[in-house]
């Protein structure tokens, strides 16, 4: 099963890749325990962020970006996380969305993320990410994990919940990527032919 895993964090390293990372090796190894080989892409938005300023301008990706897109169309899961600047989604991911073709991610199993400086943002996870996701008709485990700065903390309680939070999410994706078969087709060749040539409902 392929999993691409995105993070939009901007320093080097980042708490969006550490986050990320957490809930990929949770995952990975749900999705081991029930059986499949998992193969995982991970992605650094910041590595491609001229790339991905120059498509929204000329309307065309170059072979790094155009790579990426690839994998994340042929994914049978989606990792992503970003941080949280002004109680949303930062610049960076959201372009990168943008550049995402429309049905990339129709029916597809995604689990989001976003890392903060404090608990408040959290909040973004609801009111930004979730929405942006539900727009484009993903398939959104129940579980959003959200990772303010003192979460990582391990002498607190709150770097507990954390881990439950990354486990019990790791596990929802697992089970969504389990139970979707594994394909590189788009969602429209997935699904029944129901209507003919111009829209025209499909004679029996």
């Amino acid at each position: 099963m392929k999993l691409v895993v995105i993070s939009a964090g901007l320093s080097l390293p980042s708490s969006s890749r550490l986050l990320a990372d957490r809930l990929t090796d949770t995952t990975r190894r749900q999705l081991t325990a029930d059986g499949h080989d998992v193969d995982v892409h991970v992605v650094e938005l910041r590595d491609l962020a001229a790339d991905i300023a120059h498509v929204m301008v000329a309307g065309f990706p170059g072979p790094e970006l155009s790579d990426v897109l690839e994998a994340v169309e042929e994914a049978d899961g989606v990792i992503a996380v970003s941080p949280v600047f002004a109680a949303s989604y930062s610049g960076l991911f959201k372009s990168f969305v943008d550049v995402l073709d429309n049905t990339t991610l129709a029916g597809k199993p995604v689990l989001l993320a976003a890392t903060g400086g404090t608990a408040r943002h959290s909040l973004a996870l609801e009111h930004a990410l979730r929405p942006l996701f539900a727009y484009l008709r993903a398939t959104v485990v129940p579980t959003a994990v959200y990772a303010a700065s003192e979460d990582w903390d391990t002498a607190g309680g709150s770097a507990d919940a954390l881990a439950d939070s990354v486990a019990l999410a790791g596990r929802e994706l697992a089970a969504l990527m389990g139970a979707r078969p594994a394909t590189t087709e788009s969602v429209e060749q997935q699904l029944p032919a129901l209507t003919g040539p111009c829209g025209q409902e499909a004679s029996g």
